[in-house]
């Protein structure tokens, strides 16, 4: 990881202004915190913000002063930039420029010409830094080069924790145990300052008391705030292992990384590195995805779900910021699951096959991203096409493990007939020969199992019968088309390449 990354905010942000980086883009929606850090790494220079509603503010020892505000509130900000760039008034060196709110005029050409009027000043020698202050990343063409994004940080565990214990020393609230402490402060991961005082303010209001109760609350506001992103999905998980049957090899590496990740701080004291996740892949309805819910409910941590489809944006460098802004929002909330479906779709052409500029700089962003992580997020990537991923994605150090699902064997088929039965209509099971069930589905698919028997109950209730029976199940075997004979050639392929790269099996 290099240097830049390990920085704080405010380093970075120091740094690239002494450096004479023309345009930082803070990515943030707490404004208040983001003037704060600005002021906090401009050091000697002087902060001068605007804003539609403020006009231009001066800041002086980190309060906001009079001066300038009455003369361009409510003004265009291409006027503004125009004062800026000729009235000595505005002396500009020395002087760090903060746009709040500036991707509403993003998109106008006068105000992109006097920006670029600005940077030409910045790189003939002016000294003055300009940064935009904006919930939302939105770059023109023309600025591309000249901006640099920033991230805003999210709360740390220690900082949360000191959050909560002040609350409790104010309010004069019940001593809380280490643990439920602990606990809440994991929980309180990636939300603001903001939302953390009003949930401790609200659970204070319940009951007077911090209790574990109150972690239902964190959750409930998690979901919202995964919601709004409108990046990332919050899955509700109700599957358990037993919903899986077979794959057992998979289940007991899952089973060993869950011991990790449920004790992730006396692990890492013990030397255990952070586990970064697996790669699922195989043959389609076949558990790929189950095993990602399953996964979550081991490590008793949420399931986000990654759509690259919502990453994609019409702007320069949009995509991009959905992904950083996805990465961040996970690793804020974790520990977590991140469930990443059907992996060879979102990052299609890679292989020099036609992959867009965008696609390619998603994909460098990703790997960076899973080669460097540090944080408890459990990656969980599923594939059906192998071939059609970068080999680049398959090497060590990027996943733990590389796991191959196939067509399940006799033994598996009967668990996952045995489910799926019990599911529906458990007090017919005893009643139904499984074994004559398996002896007719090889080369059956999880989901064509399924399917047969949700098929023959429903054909069970249509004509009015009181149970479903073997031969119910049989009809309907006779009338499905198996995966492996609809799919016979890319089976046989997928199988030969997932032997020659020496995936591991996860069935035994």
């Amino acid at each position: 990881m290099s240097s830049m990354s390990k920085m704080s905010m405010i380093e970075k942000i120091s740094q690239y202004m002494d450096a004479g980086y023309p345009i930082l883009y803070m990515n943030t929606f707490e404004e208040l915190k983001g003037v704060k850090s600005i002021i906090s790494a401009s050091g000697a220079r002087q902060v001068l913000s605007w804003s539609y509603a403020e006009g231009l503010v001066l800041y002086k020892n980190g309060e906001a002063q009079d001066l300038y505000k009455n003369d361009l509130a409510k003004t265009p900000i291409a006027i503004v930039l125009e004062q800026l760039l000729a009235d000595s008034l505005y002396e500009l060196d020395g002087k760090v420029i903060v746009f709040k709110d500036i991707h509403h005029y993003l998109e106008e050409s006068e105000v992109i010409s006097l920006l670029k009027q600005l940077v030409n000043k910045i790189n003939l020698g002016a000294d003055f830094s300009i940064i935009f202050l904006s919930p939302i990343v939105k770059i023109p063409k023309e600025l591309e080069k000249f901006i640099t994004i920033i991230e805003a940080e999210y709360m740390g565990y220690d900082a949360i924790r000191k959050e909560i214990v002040d609350f409790i020393e104010y309010q004069e609230l019940p001593k809380v145990a280490d643990k439920l402490l602990d606990e809440l402060a994991m929980a309180f991961k990636g939300l603001t300052k903001f939302e953390i005082n009003n949930l401790l303010a609200l659970a204070y209001a319940n009951d007077g008391e911090l209790t574990r109760a109150d972690l239902g609350l964190i959750f409930e506001q998690k979901k919202q705030m995964i919601m709004k992103s409108g990046i990332l999905e919050m899955v509700n998980v109700k599957e358990s292992v037993d919903d899986i049957g077979g794959l057992e090899n998979l289940k007991e590496w899952f089973a060993k990384k869950a011991k990790v990740i449920k004790n992730i701080h006396e692990a890492e004291k013990f030397g255990v590195d952070m586990p970064k996740g697996v790669l699922i892949a195989g043959v389609p309805g076949c558990g790929k995805s189950l095993n990602a819910k399953v996964a979550s409910t081991l490590f008793e941590v949420p399931l986000l779900r990654m759509d690259m489809g919502r990453l994609m944006g019409k702007y320069v460098g949009e995509s991009e910021g959905n992904m950083r802004r996805a990465i961040a929002l996970s690793e804020a909330i974790s520990p977590c699951v991140l469930w990443i479906d059907e992996l060879e779709k979102a990052f299609a052409g890679i292989n020099g096959h036609g992959g867009s500029e965008v696609t390619v700089r998603l994909f460098g962003n990703f790997l960076t991203w899973m080669q460097d992580k540090e944080s408890p997020v459990f990656v969980v990537a599923t594939a059906n096409n192998i071939m059609d991923l970068p080999p680049e994605l398959m090497r060590k150090g990027r996943f733990d493990e590389i796991y191959f699902v196939g067509l399940p064997k006799a033994d598996e088929r009967k668990k996952i007939l045995q489910i799926h039965i019990k599911k529906r209509r458990p007090k017919d099971l005893a009643g139904i020969d499984l074994d004559k069930l398996v002896g007719k589905t090889e080369g059956y698919s999880g989901a064509d199992l399924e399917g047969v028997v949700k098929d023959a109950v429903e054909d069970a209730f249509a004509n009015g019968k009181q149970a479903v029976t073997t031969d119910d199940i049989l009809r309907m075997i006779e009338n499905t088309h198996s995966l492996s004979e609809i799919m016979k050639e890319p089976l046989e392929k997928m199988n030969k390449e997932y032997k020659e790269r020496k995936f591991k099996n996860a069935s035994k």
